[in-house]
C-alpha cells in the first residue's frame, strides 16, 4: 500500500522527488505518513479534500481485502 500511494501522488506533484511514504504498522492498523513539498500539498489535497477522499478510498478498499485498517496523514516537508 505504501508503493502504490507513493506511485499515485508522485504523478500528481510537481516535486516528484520530494515525496516520501512511511509506514507505522500495528497488529490490526496502519497509519501512512506522507510527506511532499510544502508547494505540493494543494495538489494532494485538492479542492474541499476530494484528492485526499479518493486517496483514502483507495486505501480502504485495498486494506478491507487484506482485514487490515490503513490511515492516510497528509503532512508537508518544511525542509523544501
Amino acid at each position: 500500500m505504501k508503493v502504490l500511494i507513493e506511485t499515485m501522488v508522485r504523478a500528481l506533484v510537481d516535486e516528484p522527488d520530494f515525496v516520501s511514504v512511511t509506514e507505522v504498522r500495528g497488529m490490526h492498523t496502519s497509519i501512512l505518513e506522507l510527506k511532499v513539498s510544502k508547494s505540493d500539498i494543494g495538489k494532494v489535497i485538492g479542492k474541499q479534500g476530494r484528492t485526499a477522499d479518493a486517496l483514502r478510498t483507495i486505501l480502504s478498499a485495498v486494506s478491507a481485502k487484506l482485514n487490515k485498517r490503513v490511515f492516510l496523514e497528509i503532512t508537508n516537508d518544511l525542509n523544501h
